[in-house]
């Protein structure tokens, strides 16, 4: 069974997407096989990784709403061992879309399962948002990565995302866990950014990824030509900061239920 994992936090701009397409780029290199869900109708993740949102094709929407086999849909990537379920500029709709329907909830978990044997990990990029499109993520997951970028008001939003967890294990997804929280943008020189990675890891302790991402502006420079770190910079620090990260999430495949990672709810 695949590692179902959302990336997930309700504010924009802390480095969700550029999290999902390096991480799954950087286990794909160590040969696991990897699926990047683009669920956020912006599709920065689609380009990001070389497939234009507006090329015509099948994508997530008809997976969604017309059920459409995910089959169908998914398309190959630069890298060997990595593809993509792409977005589209029609999933704008789909969170009215979705609203009457049956099992509206559980519409990516149903078209994820027929892939069950296909991958070793599933990357779920959410939007900016608590909306319909993000519930369906979080009901598909086994777990959840938060990105959280190293400024005060970030750590505002993450405490209303917590207790979304809650009600998302309470109501739709009791096995839902959190995977880590990622600290991004990171500028070691800022006495800010020290004081916020110090109330973070008192705050959230194990929980805390040991890498840590930096401010880049090679990252930054990087999904403008459709590539990931890896094959834009791959000597670059930020390459080497999700090449650690990866390697650090890979540690959590040989421990077993409930040690890679703790109750949201504790």
């Amino acid at each position: 069974m695949p590692r179902v994992i959302a990336i997930a936090n309700q504010k924009g701009g802390v480095g969700k997407t550029t999290t999902a397409i390096n991480l799954a780029a950087s286990l794909a290199a160590a040969e696991r096989r990897v699926l990047a869900v683009d669920i956020d109708p912006q599709g920065n993740l689609t380009s990001g990784l070389g497939r234009r949102a507006r090329e015509p094709r099948r994508s997530l929407y008809e997976a969604l709403i017309d059920q459409v086999p995910l089959d169908e849909v998914i398309v190959a990537t630069d890298l060997e061992h990595l593809f993509l379920a792409p977005a589209d500029r029609n999933l704008t709709g789909a969170e009215v879309e979705l609203v009457p329907l049956l099992a509206r909830e559980y519409r990516l978990k149903e078209a994820l399962a027929p892939l069950a044997g296909r991958f070793d990990y599933v990357f779920i990029d959410c939007p900016p948002s608590l909306g319909l499109l993000t519930v369906n993520a979080l009901a598909a997951a086994d777990r959840i990565l938060v990105p959280l970028q190293c400024e005060y008001f970030a750590l505002e939003g993450i405490s209303e995302l917590m207790n979304t967890l809650r009600r998302i294990q309470r109501a739709l997804n009791p096995a839902l866990d959190v995977e880590g929280v990622l600290l991004t943008m990171v500028d070691e020189r800022m006495n800010l950014t020290q004081q916020v990675m110090t109330e973070v890891r008192n705050h959230f302790g194990e929980r805390v990824f040991k890498a840590q991402i930096p401010r880049s502006v090679r990252l930054a420079e990087a999904p403008s030509f459709g590539k990931p770190i890896l094959l834009y910079d791959i000597r670059s620090k930020g390459s080497e900061a999700y090449l650690d990260l990866a390697k650090e999430l890979m540690a959590h495949e040989k421990k077993g239920p409930g040690q890679g990672a703790l109750r949201a709810s504790s």
